[in-house]
């Protein structure tokens, strides 16, 4: 399951430098550019809400095969035909991001039954999912460029395509899917979409997470698409600066997520939340108001990066934990929906701060907004540990009462059982052991 992840998630990678260059290349044109990756990035999200119920119904482990073919069988188009018209690029993208929403969020349900099926724990094998994610982050961008530049744009995408092949082996070939909800047969496919909304609506804990990412990602994008640039170009530093900054906080979360895997489970989980998204989020856009020098900014971003990668994995568990198998597939695709929400508009609203205060105003109100944001789920949710099913009480045998001989009394038998010693409480541990 992490290998297809890393074939998907490098594919994706690729893409997002051998489009944009392929794009320009032809045309020259920044603004024919933007709209050819939207065309990409826009269907994603909402193709992910849209298959929510076929994910329970069908089956995670079919999705994600057909969305890694029909991304890849669209891909190898310019190897048939040749070096396509922008229609047909634009054409062609659209049906990859179409494709590449719920295949994405296949694997994303796959990943604790693997995990299971594994004997690991959920937190053990979200933490190495994670890990694998920020991996083709740092490293798969990097090797993009060096296939772009030295491939070309066109061939990129044969390479591309050729890490989704390999993907859909690996997931139809190694993994299992789980049992599958059928649902009533008089259920509709916008029921089992009402029936998604219905329980997040229903559930404060999800409400509280969904909403806190709305708003991180709609301020995370005004960051990274406005605010971190014109602080740079503000201060006298070069792309090179930001460039750092962004790799400091790749690699950090890489290293925090691989630790996440092997003893985050034993954390608690509050605390493990607080300092991450404490560390990760209001931070690094704080640092940039107070003026420090770059290095002291690149030093935030590297503790940035490690919280990231503690209470992310985190988040992930307890939305496992909080959804019941049957329903995942809804629930999640719409969490993830309302994820992507704010990001196309992060961008304006970093512009009109901008517009409206200057930049310093607009670090302080977006760093306020973003710790207001990440402290309401800490006293909204429960962060205990799941209970356990309880234990059947044990059941004494029926002894058939001895029969009395005639004309003898025999002494009365009298039988006390102490509660304590049949059902005595046990731990956790030599609970799941008995299990």
């Amino acid at each position: 399951m992490l290998g297809a992840q890393a074939c998907t998630l490098s594919a994706n990678r690729l893409l997002t430098v051998a489009v944009p260059w392929l794009v320009l290349d032809r045309t020259g044109s920044a603004a024919q550019t933007g709209l050819v990756v939207a065309c990409q990035v826009l269907p994603y999200a909402f193709t992910q809400w849209l298959a929510g119920p076929l994910l329970d119904r069908i089956g995670p482990r079919r999705i994600s095969a057909a969305g890694d073919v029909t991304s890849a069988v669209v891909l190898i188009i310019p190897a048939i035909f040749g070096t396509p018209p922008l229609w047909l690029l634009t054409a062609m993208l659209v049906l990859v991001g179409c494709a590449d929403g719920p295949a994405s969020a296949a694997k994303r349900l796959l990943v604790p039954f693997a995990a299971a099926d594994a004997g690991q724990s959920t937190a053990r094998g979200v933490g190495l999912a994670t890990a694998v994610e920020r991996t083709a982050t740092a490293v798969g961008t990097a090797l993009a460029g060096w296939l772009v530049a030295t491939l070309g744009g066109d061939r990129a995408l044969w390479a591309a395509a050729a890490m989704l092949g390999v993907a859909t082996l690996i997931v139809t070939l190694t993994v299992t899917d789980p049992v599958r909800d059928h649902g009533r047969d008089d259920e509709t496919y916008v029921d089992r979409l009402r029936t998604g909304a219905a329980f997040l609506r229903g559930n404060s804990p999800l409400r509280a997470l969904t909403a806190m990412f709305v708003v991180t990602n709609l301020l995370d994008q005004a960051l990274m698409a406005v605010l971190l640039p014109i602080w740079a170009r503000a201060g006298g530093h070069d792309a090179t600066v930001v460039g750092l900054a962004l790799s400091t906080v790749g690699l950090a979360s890489i290293a925090s997520a691989l630790a996440s895997a092997g003893f985050g489970a034993r954390l608690p989980r509050r605390a493990t939340y607080l300092i991450g998204v404490l560390s990760s989020g209001p931070t690094r856009i704080i640092v940039l108001a107070l003026g420090l020098p770059p290095e002291a900014v690149i030093a935030v971003y590297a503790l940035a990066g490690i919280g990231s990668g503690l209470f992310n994995p985190l988040l992930e568990t307890i939305q496992v934990e909080l959804i019941p198998a049957p329903l995942r597939g809804r629930v999640q695709t719409l969490i993830s929906a309302w994820a992507w929400a704010g990001i196309p508009v992060g961008g304006l609203l970093g512009a009109v701060l901008l517009s409206a205060g200057g930049l310093n105003l607009a670090l302080w109100v977006c760093g306020i907004a973003y710790l207001a944001a990440v402290l309401r789920p800490a006293w909204r949710m429960d962060w205990s540990l799941p209970s356990l099913p309880p234990l059947p009480e044990p059941s004494l045998p029926r002894v058939p009462a001895p029969r009395r001989p005639t004309g003898r009394r025999s002494p009365r038998l009298r039988i006390k059982v102490v509660r304590a010693d049949v059902a005595a409480p046990v731990s956790v541990r030599e609970h799941i052991s008995r299990s």
